[in-house]
C-alpha cells in the first residue's frame, strides 16, 4: 500500500498549487476537491433549488460536505494499492480534531500524512479577488465571518508539514 497525503488549508491559500507539486514529486494521483466534485456539486445544488456557487451555507455543509469527502477517500482507497494519492481540500473541521489523522489512516489502511497550507488574510483576499471565482463571492461579501470561520493561524493539533505561502504572490 502506498501513502495518502492530505493537503488542507483555507481557500486561496495555495493548496491546489502545492498539491499539484507534491503529487508530481511523489508520482502520485491528485484528487483536488474542486476538480473532482465541482460539476456534480453544482448540478446537485441547482436540483435542490440553490445557487450552484454556494459553498458556505449550513445547507451546503449539511447536504454535500460529508459525501464529497467520503467520495474522495473511497477513490483514494481504490488507488492506494497501486499508487500514492494526494487529496486537496479545505478539511477545516477535520484539521481541528486531534485524532482525525490517525482515524483516517486506520480507516484507509495506509500511512497518512498531513500538509497544512496557509497565507495571511490579505494575501488570501487578494487571490480570491484576482481569481474571480463565483464561489468566493459570499466570502468576500462577509469577510469578517469568513475570517472567523477559518481561524487564521489555527494549525492542526497533529503532526503535519506547514507551508505559509503569503510571500509567494
Amino acid at each position: 500500500m502506498k501513502e495518502l497525503h492530505i493537503v488542507a488549508g483555507p481557500p486561496a491559500s495555495g493548496k491546489s498549487l502545492y498539491g499539484l507539486k507534491l503529487a508530481g514529486e511523489l508520482k502520485a494521483a491528485l484528487l483536488d476537491i474542486d476538480t473532482a466534485t465541482e460539476r456534480v456539486v453544482q448540478a446537485g445544488l441547482v436540483a435542490a433549488g440553490k445557487s450552484p456557487d454556494d459553498r458556505d451555507s449550513p445547507d451546503f455543509k449539511a447536504r454535500f460536505r460529508e459525501p464529497i469527502y467520503e467520495t474522495l477517500f473511497e477513490i483514494a482507497k481504490e488507488n492506494l494499492p497501486h499508487i500514492s494519492v494526494v487529496i486537496v481540500g479545505p478539511f477545516t473541521k477535520e484539521f481541528r480534531e486531534p485524532d482525525w489523522l490517525n482515524e483516517l489512516s486506520a480507516k484507509i489502511g495506509t500511512a497518512t500524512f498531513a500538509h497544512y497550507v496557509t497565507a495571511n488574510a490579505e494575501t488570501r483576499k487578494r487571490r480570491m479577488e484576482h481569481r474571480a471565482c463565483a464561489r468566493d463571492i459570499p466570502k468576500l461579501n462577509d469577510w469578517e465571518r469568513y475570517l472567523s470561520y477559518y481561524q487564521e493561524d489555527a494549525r492542526p493539533p497533529f503532526e503535519h508539514s506547514f507551508l505559509d505561502t503569503s510571500n509567494l504572490g
